[in-house]
């Protein structure tokens, strides 16, 4: 509130001086400021002058201050707005104390319930931005509140409708490792679309991984439906790591966004890595870096040879079926395997071959699989985590970049290279 103050006479000075200063002080009168035509935030400033016809008084009447007043980002009653825009609000002459945003959507079943957008407000509590874009076919509510310097309150609601996307407009994101899991060092964040992304560096753009303790690590697209994350090195046992892909209404390039946000967490569990040597048809493994099992085993056979490079624990199966149809071959089999470890898209996989006992660490004689007696499959089965590396060397055969997860088998420079940004 503003107050006039007066100036206290300085002692000493003449009585010619003080009517001096009294003339000057009398020279013309306090202007009215007048009404306020500029518009902004719908508001006007008015003012008070008291004495007329020659009287110098000023007014004793403090000017009120103008009510807290409200801007959007969107017009109120838009439509056809982007999903993709962040809704922001700005507070003119006071300060925001809340704002909300939201929708109300309707379920496959039928049910309806209420979806908020998150945001905040800055530092000094004028300006509250949203953390996430829209959804598509909605309409929306904004209700904002605040107060002036006084402390009087005012409230304004706007409403807009969002653009509505077909099916193929948007790309629904699934994100792996799954939420509260256990995983192996060498496990990568997989994130798949089931829309192909042009736009990969915006997209990249709203991924965050966030580890505890930190860790260096990179994106890397794979192909345009899918990208993923890794360390530089393995990943330190007992590692916290979230994953935040803030991807709703989020633009992928060719009038394709993203129809929903995902997010996980998961932690690392202790170092378990596979070492086998097909020249001498031996693996060993090694936790926590100690060798703690040697296990004899029997590989790919000539025209079959097992795939050199590191591959990762995919999937853990018991009583896997496998035929000679599924991998083309002419010679027929139709096995039950009773513990079974994948390892590549393909079809390679640790697992029980009691039927090859006879070749365990001699003779490489199977389809491409690493074969073991059956106690050293189940053993294997039970103390593996999916994401644990198997390090196979001793055949000219190398990995293919997209069987699997071949994350590792990529040099760190290459693999920041796949990066969007």
């Amino acid at each position: 509130m503003k107050h006039l103050v007066r100036t206290p006479i300085t002692r000493g000075l003449s009585v010619a001086a003080v009517l001096g200063l009294l003339a000057v002080a009398g020279c013309g009168s306090v202007p009215s400021p007048g009404p306020d035509t500029s518009g902004q935030g719908g508001t006007t400033k008015t003012g008070t002058t008291t004495g007329g016809g020659g009287s110098n008084t000023p007014s004793s009447t403090p000017e009120a201050p103008e009510p807290v007043s409200f801007s959007t980002s969107v017009a109120d009653g838009a439509k056809n707005v982007k999903v993709s825009s962040i809704v922001s609000v700005k507070a003119a002459n006071g300060t925001l104390d809340s704002v909300r945003v939201s929708t109300t959507q309707k379920s496959e079943s039928g049910s309806t319930s209420k979806v908020t957008v998150d945001g905040a407000l800055n530092a000094d509590k004028t300006t509250w931005t949203a953390s996430e874009a829209l959804d598509p076919g909605s309409t929306y509510t904004i209700r904002m509140s605040g107060a002036n310097s006084e402390g009087t309150q005012q409230s304004s609601t706007a409403t807009f409708k969002t653009q509505s996307l077909t099916l193929d407009e948007q790309t629904f994101p699934t994100v792996f490792p799954g939420k509260g899991t256990t995983v192996g060092v060498g496990m990568p964040v997989i994130l798949t679309f089931d829309v192909p992304v042009k736009d990969r560096a915006n997209v990249e753009k709203h991924l965050a991984v966030t580890t505890s303790p930190k860790q260096t690590g990179t994106w890397h697209w794979v192909s345009s439906t899918e990208v993923h994350y890794r360390p530089k090195t393995y990943w330190q046992p007992g590692t916290k790591v979230s994953v935040d892909g803030n991807l709703n209404g989020v633009s992928a390039g060719n009038g394709v966004y993203g129809q929903k946000s995902v997010a996980t967490s998961f932690t690392i569990g202790r170092s378990q890595i596979t070492k086998i040597d097909l020249k001498r048809d031996v693996a060993k493994v090694y936790r926590n870096g100690k060798a703690v099992r040697t296990i004899y085993v029997s590989a790919g056979k000539p025209g079959w040879e097992t795939r050199s490079g590191i591959k990762l624990i995919m999937s853990k199966e018991t009583n896997k079926r496998m035929t000679n149809q599924m991998i083309g071959a002419a010679e027929e089999y139709d096995l039950n395997v009773a513990y079974a470890l994948r390892i590549t898209n393909s079809g390679e996989f640790l697992h029980s071959a009691p039927w090859n006992a006879g070749y365990f660490g001699r003779v490489n004689s199977s389809h491409g699989c690493t074969g073991m007696s059956t106690a050293d499959a189940r053993w294997l089965y039970e103390t593996s985590l999916i994401g644990d590396p198997t390090v196979t060397t001793g055949t000219n055969r190398g990995m293919e970049k997209v069987n699997g997860w071949s994350d590792w088998n990529i040099s760190w420079n290459d693999y920041k290279a796949g990066s969007a940004l």
